[in-house]
């Protein structure tokens, strides 16, 4: 079992930046890979970011809406992974949730993720 608790979230005027933890329980966080995702209202989750294991080394991905302004970064140590958001956007407004699963790298649907945090809202102003 993995129990996952988000932080970070809030109000940023556009151009801004925020930066989103997560931290996990559990004894088995390296095992995991680890991902980001986000809901806006009346729209679906949607994929943000993940970061995975392939054999060789840990593997990022990114959608195509925040490639080059998030980056996420795990601390296997502190049983952590990180968002940080860049050159936010008002489109970036959502409720961002962390997710864990044993997930091949470059997945990016929600349904292989088996735990979830209850999320962190992020609001970007115009």
């Amino acid at each position: 079992q993995v129990h996952l608790v988000e932080s970070g979230g809030g109000l940023v005027q556009a151009g801004g930046s925020l930066r989103l933890s997560c931290a996990a329980s559990g004894r088995t966080f390296s095992s995991y890979s680890m991902g980001w995702f986000r809901q806006a209202p009346g729209k679906e989750r949607e994929f943000v970011a993940a970061v995975s294991w392939t054999a060789i080394s840990w593997s990022t991905s990114y959608s195509d809406s925040v490639k080059g302004r998030f980056t996420i970064s795990r601390d296997n140590a502190k049983n952590t992974v990180y968002l940080q958001m860049n050159s936010l956007k008002p489109e970036d407004t959502a409720v961002y949730y962390c997710a864990a699963g044993v997930v091949t790298a470059g997945v990016v649907t929600a349904g292989p993720y088996h735990y979830w945090g209850q999320g962190t809202q992020v609001t970007v102003s115009s």
